[in-house]
């Protein structure tokens, strides 16, 4: 992803599982703005509970806010047509599973979020609608039958073409308004570029990211101020506990070009791009000759210590002074 640009998503992840020999199948369903979770749907309950700080202020000037984002019951449609693709593709035994991820994106060169659903069946990427024509598109030959039966149920389309234009992208720029302290915050990646030892004489580098928030982040490595790809190997872009994200980029190097290397990171925390380089360690002859003078002088204190109570004053060498002037520390007077 550009640095240049950074995006924002409201999104809603649904399952439905069922079991031979279950009553009725099991139903959950999370939403999600970016990567923080804003609310979660009980199936003893049957409502969804908020989650994410700001909704009591949305809720506070907006009562009818929460009912209208989840006024479609996701989780007992799912129910049903879990149980129509297996009564269709006559599968009576072991765990089906049907999920759906739906929501709206908003990038930040456009003003109108864009629509996305897509369906799994048993744990395989199934059908997906195309909101332009509102025709669903088959991953394969097992979901023709079902693409064939709900293209010619438009209402089907049509709910889905609604709640994604209307409902989540007005639920999106609602959520991005009351909590953008949260959501429109910039943090900068905290870089940092380790080694260690690899095969055949060569070695790794690896520039390790984190901290960062948004997530949209460009990592490259350059070799002499040029773009470097070849034997680069990336993690991808993670969420923290804390709502920050990281990352890493490894490249394989000739120990001798070692210091030919940099990893060049944009962001948009950063007033303009990072180039961080591996850098040697503190020397170990340093941080040796360090410990030894720790030492030395913890010996020479304790040794003084040592003298001190030795050379205690012999009886007659002073004058005491008496007990009612000195308080509590006349022992100490000489």
């Amino acid at each position: 992803s550009s640095s240049s640009s950074s995006s924002h998503s409201l999104r809603y992840f649904m399952m439905a599982v069922w079991e031979r020999g279950w009553q009725r199948p099991l139903s959950s369903s999370l939403g999600y703005v970016n990567d923080q979770l804003i609310g979660r749907y009980s199936q003893e309950t049957g409502q969804c509970t908020p989650q994410s700080p700001w909704l009591e202020q949305i809720s506070h000037h907006d009562t009818n806010f929460w009912a209208r984002s989840t006024g479609w019951d996701f989780p007992s449609s799912l129910v049903v047509d879990l149980m129509a693709l297996k009564d269709l593709y006559n599968q009576s035994r072991g765990i089906h599973t049907l999920q759906v991820i739906a929501g709206c994106k908003l990038s930040e060169d456009s003003r109108t979020p864009r629509g996305f659903v897509r369906y799994g069946y048993n744990g395989r990427d199934f059908l997906s609608l195309d909101l332009a024509t509102l025709a669903w598109t088959a991953v394969d030959a097992e979901a023709k039958p079902i693409k064939r039966k709900w293209d010619a149920e438009r209402d089907r389309g049509k709910l889905w073409e609604h709640f994604l234009t209307d409902v989540c992208a007005e639920g999106l720029h609602t959520h991005l308004r009351y909590g953008k302290e949260e959501l429109l915050r910039i943090d900068p990646p905290k870089v940092r570029v380790t080694r260690k030892a690899g095969p055949e004489g060569r070695e790794t580098l690896v520039c390790r990211l984190h901290g960062f928030y948004p997530k949209e982040i460009e990592v490259t490595w350059r070799k002499d101020e040029e773009f470097w790809h070849h034997d680069t190997f990336h993690g991808g872009v993670v969420p923290n506990s804390d709502g920050t994200y990281h990352t890493w980029l490894s490249v394989n190097v000739d120990p001798k070009d070692r210091g030919r290397y940099r990893c060049r990171v944009e962001h948009n925390g950063l007033p303009e791009p990072l180039d961080v380089a591996w850098e040697e360690p503190a020397s170990k002859v340093g941080l040796i000759v360090g410990a030894l003078l720790g030492v030395v002088a913890a010996v020479i204190l304790a040794g003084a210590g040592v003298f001190f109570y030795v050379k205690k004053p012999r009886e007659g060498s002073y004058t005491a002074t008496p007990a009612s002037d000195q308080g509590s520390d006349s022992s100490l007077s000489a």
